[in-house]
């Protein structure tokens, strides 16, 4: 004869409202970060991620000491009579395009996050939408000033002597400054659509190499032919070239500055729009 043994009833645990406010956070939430503080913050990230990307200190430390001494000492003789006299021309040349090179970076970054899917964590967080793109352009304002200093500390070493002066060449930086700002905004597009950043640097390279060598960097531009000067004297670069020699010597540079304000008001106003266009939307 089996006994059955009555089975216990667990009673159901009573949730007060007490108890549920003593687990959960009843002050006031705290209020979103401004735009300010997030674009900083996002301007530290970039920063911090050039420990994992080497490569982008070395374009702004090792590439312009190595297209200084290269091109003075190998064409200076050649093309000015004297290494020396080269240098002053070729200087602020070198300092543009150099830093002119480092702003595909930018979209490069922006591409990686997107890819990685970090894009879609920053779309979800309480903070400024364009601080991301932002605090990239901050931190790149960083590596400009970097790449700025390595090519006038060398050129300077090697006997580069301003005429302009101290003001000239701060005046002339920070129109770099400027102009790598709004330019970005076009590599910062193509870091949205393109698939990869490998893409990005390509199709980068393929617009920057023309413009850079098809200019007066290296050579004057009326010892060219007559079809080349013809889009040497409308190349963007040119501009800045021509405005940064102006400026560092002390000479005019007048129109250049104004070309180079004009280019990069046109950047801005339109490829600014279509970056934040492209950004805000799903791929």
């Amino acid at each position: 004869m089996s006994v059955s043994t009555p089975t216990a009833t667990l009673a159901e645990p009573v949730i007060t409202e007490a108890a549920l406010r003593s687990v959960l956070s009843t002050g006031t939430r705290p209020a979103p970060p401004s735009a300010t503080s997030a674009s900083l913050t996002f301007a530290w990230r970039a920063l911090l991620k050039i420990k994992h990307v080497p490569m982008q200190l070395f374009d702004v430390t090792v590439f312009p000491i190595m297209f200084v001494v290269l091109f003075t000492y190998l064409f200076g003789g050649a093309l000015a009579g004297s290494t020396s006299a080269y240098l002053q021309q070729l200087l602020p040349g070198i300092l543009v395009m150099t830093v002119s090179m480092i702003t595909i970076y930018t979209g490069m970054g922006l591409n990686t996050d997107i890819e990685k899917g970090i894009y879609d964590r920053f779309r979800s967080l309480p903070i400024w939408r364009p601080a991301v793109i932002v605090g990239m352009l901050i931190a790149d304002a960083g590596r400009y000033v970097a790449a700025s200093v390595v090519v006038l500390v060398l050129g300077i070493t090697l006997g580069f002597r301003p005429d302009g002066g101290p003001i000239g060449v701060v005046a002339a930086v920070a129109l770099l400054l400027v102009f790598c700002f709004a330019m970005s905004w076009v590599w910062m597009l193509l870091g949205v659509k393109a698939q990869t950043a490998e893409t990005v640097m390509q199709m980068s390279m393929t617009i920057l190499f023309p413009l850079t060598f098809a200019s007066n960097v290296f050579v004057e531009t009326d010892t060219m032919p007559g079809w080349v000067q013809a889009f040497v004297k409308v190349n963007p670069i040119t501009h800045l070239t021509d405005a940064s020699r102006g400026l560092m010597h002390g000479t005019s540079a007048g129109s250049a500055i104004g070309w180079v304000l004009l280019w990069s008001v046109g950047f801005f106003v339109v490829f600014a729009p279509l970056t934040m266009r492209a950004y805000n939307k799903e791929r």
